[in-house]
């Protein structure tokens, strides 16, 4: 195992980008950023979840690039929202306390400048490996499905 560790480490270091596209789901949908947010807080509220928090990321980095001298918009509209399931995360934390880390779940949505008419979802997935997360990502997998259709 130790000797595969330098491997691993060059890997890594030379395909940062490839692991980091594996660790996002991204989802494309038609439509305005309202009505698919509107399906996407649908599709969260639908199976009994409460969004705790809407984050406007669009809006912060607008503000505060203007204080940085940025120039380029990133953004036309990007949120995150912020929810929990009760009975998938007492599982997680009674099975490990430290996966206290994954919780909150979020579901980014966002809208770029150059691409109207397109809405884009994205979600962090969760360690597989760790059993008690792959209902949770299978769960953050079917709210974006159901709010991309």
């Amino acid at each position: 195992m130790r000797r595969c560790a330098p491997l691993l480490l060059l890997v890594l270091a030379i395909c940062p980008a490839a692991a980091l596209a594996d660790d996002i789901a991204r989802f494309e949908a038609r439509g305005s950023f309202d009505d698919v947010k509107d399906n996407l807080v649908a599709a969260i509220e639908g199976r009994g979840l409460v969004i705790n928090a809407t984050s406007r990321i669009g809006e912060m980095l607008e503000r505060t690039g203007r204080d940085l001298g940025a120039t380029r918009r990133v953004y036309e509209r990007a949120e995150v929202l912020e929810f929990c399931s009760a009975s998938l995360s007492r599982k997680a934390m009674e099975a490990d306390p430290q996966q206290i880390a994954f919780c909150p779940y979020t579901i980014a949505i966002y809208s770029l400048p150059d691409a109207k008419g397109k809405v884009f979802l994205v979600y962090r997935h969760l360690p597989v490996e760790r059993p008690a997360m792959v209902a949770v990502d299978k769960l953050l997998d079917s709210i974006v499905r159901e709010a991309v259709k």
